[in-house]
């Protein structure tokens, strides 16, 4: 009981600290990069507690998710060509990799913008965008697009059911992914006509 008490004075200290923007910015940073934890169980706590700032907060979280997304872009792009080779002749094979970079080359803004959407970890599209040299432009306007959706759509749900909004999400989060994932799905299907 004790250790409960202190996480929630912990989480008031930090909601109410000077440095919260700061410190939801490097969360949302270390979520896209390293930590497999969903920063909403973080966020929308966050958004109601501090709705004069509702906006700003998911603007920085933003933020924070697009460095990651450069750094683990980056981290594929150069550090592809150190292993690489071991991880084609281990994994898969030349003529694999080369299908999925012809993908990416060609439909990566659509596999980036899905990723980036369900609740898969979104390392997998940073990696293999930068693994295969996919368009750094298409690679950003895509995590943009993605993580906007994300959490201004949270900030969106905070602001319109105030309190009421981590039940709802909790009840309806499941739902919404497949609507947005099928939507998505779909205007990628469309734009294979154009």
């Amino acid at each position: 009981m004790a250790f409960l008490k202190s996480i929630e004075q912990t989480t008031k200290r930090a909601i109410n600290s000077k440095h919260m923007l700061k410190g939801i910015t490097l969360a949302s940073f270390l979520e896209s990069i390293i930590v497999p934890i969903p920063l909403e169980a973080v966020l929308v706590p966050l958004l109601q507690a501090r709705r004069e700032k509702i906006w700003l907060i998911a603007f920085m979280t933003t933020l924070g998710c697009m460095v990651g997304a450069l750094v683990g872009y980056a981290l594929g792009y150069y550090l592809f060509d150190l292993v690489g080779d071991w991880v084609i002749q281990t994994f898969s094979s030349p003529e694999q990799f080369e299908q999925v970079s012809n993908k990416m080359e060609s439909q990566g803004f659509w596999f980036v913008l899905t990723l980036g959407i369900v609740p898969v970890p979104f390392q997998i599209a940073m990696l293999a965008a930068g693994a295969t040299k996919y368009s750094l432009i298409g690679f950003i306007a895509a995590t943009t697009i993605a993580r906007s959706i994300r959490y201004f759509g949270l900030a969106l749900v905070v602001y319109f059911a105030g309190n009421q909004a981590e039940s709802l999400i909790r009840k309806y989060k499941t739902k919404a992914i497949i609507v947005l994932s099928i939507l998505v799905i779909v205007l990628w299907w469309l734009s294979s006509f154009l």
